[in-house]
């Protein structure tokens, strides 16, 4: 029987049989997922953010956005399919991040870059993506080390998982 499952960490929706072992959209693990009835949306709620996890969520949506615009653009320059598919779907991931710290921030989300260069080896591009999630990892362990309340914690917590599988991905 089809239920309603929802994300704790980017609040999309999705149909399924059975919790899955990651979000399909944010790639969060599947201890935050939970049934559409239990889910709490913390989008909605007024957090008192601190001064400091405002500005590391703003920091953290600049890296996003970067990832994201590397990844769009090696989604479009790899030569090869299995790589295309596999920027593709970092990039979506990587919005998605990006989408979560808009909407706590209350904030429009920036445009992707354009101008942003990726190789048409798809090696090379993996090379890329490690360096840089390895940045991100460096970046949300940090950042939750300085987070004081549990939606930033819980935030920073899932996107260190998360980042850290993306290192798993080899070719």
């Amino acid at each position: 029987m089809f239920q309603l499952f929802k994300c704790q960490i980017c609040g999309d929706p999705y149909l399924g049989d059975e919790t899955l072992s990651k979000c399909p959209f944010c790639g969060a693990p599947k201890n935050y997922i939970v049934e559409a009835r239990e889910y709490i949306d913390y989008f909605a709620q007024q957090i008192d953010f601190s001064t400091k996890e405002l500005d590391n969520f703003k920091k953290a949506l600049d890296l996003e956005i970067g990832n994201a615009s590397f990844y769009s653009k090696a989604a479009v320059t790899s030569s090869d399919a299995y790589f295309k598919s596999l920027f593709k779907a970092l990039f979506k991931v990587e919005n998605e991040h990006a989408d979560v710290f808009t909407k706590h921030l209350k904030t429009v989300k920036p445009e992707i870059d354009k101008s942003i260069e990726a190789d048409q080896d798809g090696h090379t591009n993996l090379l890329e993506s490690h360096r840089r999630e390895q940045i991100a990892i460096e970046s949300y362990q940090n950042f939750y080390n300085e987070a004081t309340t549990p939606r930033a914690k819980q935030i920073f917590e899932a996107l260190v998982k998360i980042e850290k599988d993306h290192l798993g991905l080899e070719d």
